[in-house]
């Protein structure tokens, strides 16, 4: 599943190829993705220009005059810009056409979610989707005191903490579990035992990591391309993700991988105690 860097890659993007651009006549292919793409949707965008392309946590928000368009990419779906687009493929379920090429949404899945949400309802924020998530990890708000309050009284392991999504956004497993090796943290660490000075470590880990997948353009283990197909490269350089067995490039310890809520965590027993 695209996380928070990929999702980043792609709306920087989509910030220079469809902002301020003007759509037009919206092509719903196949509405049955996680959630049904609205009936109306080509009615509603159809003429109208993106004004914003924001991201809050793994979803697309582009903004329009009269509300927003959330954008999911689920498991494996992708939105990629194509000046030349060719004739829509078997998974190409959803064409914002422009005047200088087409926003195409491709999910083999179907886990991925294009949404509307108009401007009388209020602030995109409140919207379901969006009004539980956690602080930005690359937001002013996040630091190593709001993580330490955040994370007291809890039970579950600090990577699972991590991955629920209610205490900061974006931070999947792939970048928890890079996040903590850099911190020096085991993963089955309960939340509560992690106290102030380690938080203040993880956090400043789990910015540094983001920032780093960031430039590496994100990370391309499956599906994952950036709107204009380009693939990210950061999953070569992971310090313990997917490298069970092998030396920890720092300790020369072999790399361990064990099971935390059905998703697959990988640390060093050495440099994580």
């Amino acid at each position: 599943m695209p996380e928070l860097p990929e999702v980043e890659v792609v709306r920087r993007g989509l910030q220079q190829s469809v902002l301020g651009r003007t759509v037009g006549t919206p092509a719903v292919r196949e509405p049955r993705l996680r959630w049904p793409v609205p009936g109306e949707l080509p009615r509603v965008l159809e003429g109208r220009t993106v004004r914003s392309v924001e991201r809050r946590g793994k979803y697309l928000l582009l903004g329009f005059d009269h509300g927003v368009l959330i954008v999911h990419l689920g498991m494996s779906g992708s939105l990629r810009f194509l000046p030349q687009p060719p004739p829509p493929a078997r998974h190409d379920h959803v064409d914002l056409p422009f005047a200088h090429g087409t926003l195409r949404f491709h999910d083999p899945r179907r886990f991925g979610a294009m949404l509307w949400h108009d401007a009388a309802a209020g602030a995109v924020d409140a919207h379901p989707l969006l009004a539980g998530l956690g602080v930005e990890p690359l937001g002013d708000a996040f630091d190593g005191a709001m993580l330490h309050r955040a994370m007291r009284g809890r039970r579950v392991s600090i990577k699972q903490a991590l991955l629920s999504g209610r205490i900061v956004v974006g931070v999947g497993n792939i970048y928890a579990s890079e996040s903590l090796f850099r911190a020096g943290i085991r993963p089955g660490t309960p939340a509560h035992r992690v106290g102030r000075e380690r938080c203040e470590r993880l956090a400043a880990a789990i910015r540094a990591t983001l920032s780093d997948a960031i430039r590496r353009g994100g990370s391309s283990l499956r599906d994952f391309v950036a709107s204009d197909g380009a693939s990210g490269y950061f999953q070569l350089d992971c310090f313990v993700y997917g490298r069970a067995g092998q030396p920890c490039r720092i300790c020369g310890e072999p790399v361990r991988s064990v099971r935390q809520g059905q998703r697959s965590t990988f640390y060093c027993p050495r440099c994580q105690r």
